[in-house]
């Protein structure tokens, strides 16, 4: 075979008896100058008789670790030392966070803190506390930050610490981070960080500057960057693909999930490949460029993760993959003998089946050709009994989209109308568009009763995007037995949900965003057409005008006023909608920097509401931390006390100190559980503020975006709401 696997001693990352998490390498030098470079390999567990721990794998430097600090040496196996962690972990990484200490640092993060551990020191580099939690984390050079930064992101929020412990990096996202990945998005030679979150967005900061944002159609599991600007991406529904900048090479989609991807040349040929491990324990490698699986093997249970490494210490890098049971493999890229061919076929016997295939396709054409003439020939002989067969031949289909308002605002929606040019009929139509249908295809098949020329097909998009619809529709004759495929694309715009309405008919809206540009009004004009659907006969003749819109999913108003000067006022309730539209207007208008003024008081009012749940959740946290310390101390006392009257023979007063115990107990353990119902509502309170500091990034472009978020953060750390009311609203902390 092409590729060799490797034999050794490896530990797993455990629940009960299974792997959770993939092995992390570490690299660098040992703690004795004699010892040569080594490289240990981490993989966190959870283990039933004791606290959540890390496995410390180092089979290259045996017998000089001593059980110091946090770290131990395992009993059983004197390659393994055990780090106590104490917390649920919930992610893991190695790399270089001080570059003067010469070796990788371990990085692990749990709900509440962040621990840079020196492994080969047994100590602490920092332990920092993280309100926001860690849900992913990722090591490396940002921007022009000259030093290496662990980066988390946890409950909508991203920040970056230094080996010090130093917070350099900071910033807010729109939903609870996934997944992280640092790649040079725009070549330009520096680092941009890849944001993926559960609202199936993928987006790219340049240091704390959105510059591109991708949506997809499920939560954004892992990212893993490939060759220059190409990253690789997996969904929770079981997609993988990759990315150049915004544009998609390519993807597929499984039944089983992917839990692990990474990009490795495993053929030779200077390309990364796309490594995915997936939950039913199969591994494959696909073509940056295709998505052609090159190389598979088979697990006998689900991978937990891959990585590459040199565990062998022979100077060559292996891929590794581990699966929940334990079970390791490691595989070596494939020689240059076998020219990137790895599935164990002959380039002959590949051009048999490719020839094969083609001889297939053409046979089927062929057969359609000969159906199609005795069609022909028959053609007149059905006219005369009112039927016909082939279609003509200059027979189009046709799309048009309108909003349909339907009977109430349940029924609101979207209409799309497929019809033919001539008599002929549509038999059945094919949609596929992505976050539309569930399973992104939509399939009608009219009855044979209702076939005509027209098909209409509602549409609800969820969210504000542009998507294409690809369409495919069978069109012949009622009595066809073959149809014709008309295949077509159109794009929905992104804001088809909102219908053109009366100014006269509703309320304007109390909140409302303000700026002012440099462009024509029929720069804007053209935008208008190009994100709406307005109807055909609405003109804008005058330089400042006003057009208002009903959406379809809430009945919410949206007044767009321009004014002259340049002045543009977007009156809505929801401010998630504003920060759309200034983000779609700035795009289109290639609008570099805009400061707003705006006002939101409703949304405003439940931020304030949230900020003062935040305080007291933090109060309360801190009482019950207290109290907790303080029945730990009375229940040691206790069991001393019970342990003394049992040996003393002294049964009475030990019934009563076990009595104390197990009403400490039980009173510790109704503690506890407040104290998560209080961590879990501080969680979602803060989720809502950094969530409200995004939504006013929003609201602004460029630099005056990235002041706001700052400025934000400034006064949240200062307690002053009032300042931050007022960035929000006039973008700066200034009178």
């Amino acid at each position: 075979m092409g590729l060799q696997a490797m034999a050794g001693t490896w530990e797993a990352v455990m629940e009960g008896d299974n792997v959770v998490e993939a092995p992390v390498p570490v690299t660098g030098t040992g703690v004795t100058g004699a010892q040569a470079t080594g490289r240990c390999w981490g993989w966190w567990q959870w283990l039933s008789t004791r606290a959540r721990q890390v496995f410390i794998h180092n089979p290259h430097a045996r017998g000089q670790r001593t059980s110091t600090n946090r770290m131990v040496q395992s009993n059983q196996d004197s390659d393994i030392s055990l780090l106590n962690i104490n917390q649920g972990i919930t992610c893991l990484t190695a790399g270089v966070l001080n570059p003067q200490l010469g070796y990788d640092c371990l990085l692990v993060g749990t709900q509440t803190n962040l621990l840079a551990y020196d492994v080969y020191n047994n100590s602490d580099l920092f332990y920092r506390e993280v309100s926001d939690g860690a849900n992913a984390i990722v090591l490396g050079k940002l921007g022009d930050i000259s030093s290496p930064l662990a980066i988390i992101g946890g409950n909508c929020a991203l920040q970056g610490f230094d080996y010090g412990g130093n917070d350099l990096f900071w910033t807010v996202t729109g939903d609870n981070v996934r997944s992280l990945a640092l790649c040079d998005f725009d070549g330009d030679g520096k680092t941009e960080l890849l944001v993926g979150s559960e609202d199936f967005d993928i987006r790219v900061f340049k240091e704390d500057e959105i510059i591109a944002e991708m949506s997809e159609t499920e939560t954004i599991t892992a990212l893993s960057p490939m060759y220059g600007s190409r990253f690789g991406y997996a969904l929770s529904n079981g997609t993988v693909g990759v990315y150049d900048k915004t544009s998609r090479y390519w993807r597929i989609k499984s039944k089983n999930h992917a839990m692990s991807i990474h990009a490795f040349d495993l053929n030779s040929d200077g390309v990364c490949e796309l490594i995915t491990g997936w939950s039913n324990g199969k591994v494959d490698a696909r073509s940056d460029r295709t998505g052609e699986v090159i190389f598979k093997d088979n697990f006998a249970s689900s991978i937990a993760g891959v990585v590459e490494g040199d565990y062998r210490m022979d100077g060559s890098t292996q891929l590794i993959c581990c699966s929940i049971d334990g079970e390791v493999r490691g595989y070596l890229p494939g020689g240059e003998e076998m020219k990137g061919n790895l599935m164990d076929t002959s380039a002959e016997q590949d051009l048999i089946r490719e020839l094969s295939q083609k001889k297939q396709n053409l046979l089927l054409e062929l057969r359609n050709y000969e159906e199609n003439a005795k069609a022909e020939l028959n053609a007149q002989l059905k006219e005369a009994d009112g039927q016909r067969g082939v279609i003509p031949a200059n027979t189009q289909l046709q799309t048009a989209l309108s909003v349909n308002l339907g009977s109430d605002s349940q029924s609101a929606h979207v209409e799309l109308c497929i019809s033919t040019t001539n008599d002929t009929i549509i038999r059945a139509v094919l949609i596929f568009a992505e976050g539309i249908f569930e399973g992104e295809s939509h399939v009608v098949h009219p009855s044979i009763q209702n076939l005509s020329g027209c098909v209409r097909v509602p549409l609800t998009p969820p969210k504000d995007v542009p998507v294409d619809l690809h369409i495919k529709a069978f069109v012949g004759y009622r009595n066809s037995t073959q149809f014709h495929v008309f295949e077509l694309t159109r794009q929905l715009p992104r804001f088809s949900m909102y219908a053109l309405s009366s100014p006269d008919s509703a309320t304007e809206p109390l909140s409302f965003v303000n700026c002012t540009t440099n462009e024509r009004s029929q720069r804007i004009v053209m935008w208008l057409n190009q994100s709406f659907l307005l109807p055909e006969d609405v003109e804008f003749q005058s330089a400042s005008f006003q057009v208002c819109f009903t959406s379809l999913r809430n009945a919410g108003q949206l007044c767009i006023k321009i004014k002259p000067g340049g002045e543009i006022s977007i009156h809505t309730d929801d401010i998630d909608l504003a920060g759309d539209i200034i983000q779609s207007m700035a795009s289109f208008l290639a609008i570099e920097d805009l400061q707003v003024e705006a006002d939101f008081p409703v949304y405003f009012e439940e931020l304030r509401t949230a900020l003062v749940k935040v305080n007291e959740h933090h109060a309360v946290n801190q009482k019950l931390s207290a109290d907790m310390a303080e029945r730990s101390v009375l229940i040691r006392s206790a069991l001393v006390q019970a342990e003394d009257a049992r040996l003393l023979g002294d049964m009475k007063n030990m019934k009563t100190r076990y009595s104390e115990l197990y009403d400490l107990n039980r009173d510790l353990i109704n503690q506890y559980k407040i104290r998560c119902n209080n961590h879990t509502e501080l969680l979602n309170n803060l989720k809502a503020v950094n969530q409200a500091i995004q939504r006013a990034g929003r609201l602004r472009v460029g630099k005056p975006k990235t002041q706001v978020i700052s400025a934000c953060r400034d006064a949240i750390r200062s307690n002053n709401f009032n300042m931050l009311f007022r960035i929000m609203c006039v973008g700066t902390a200034s009178s």
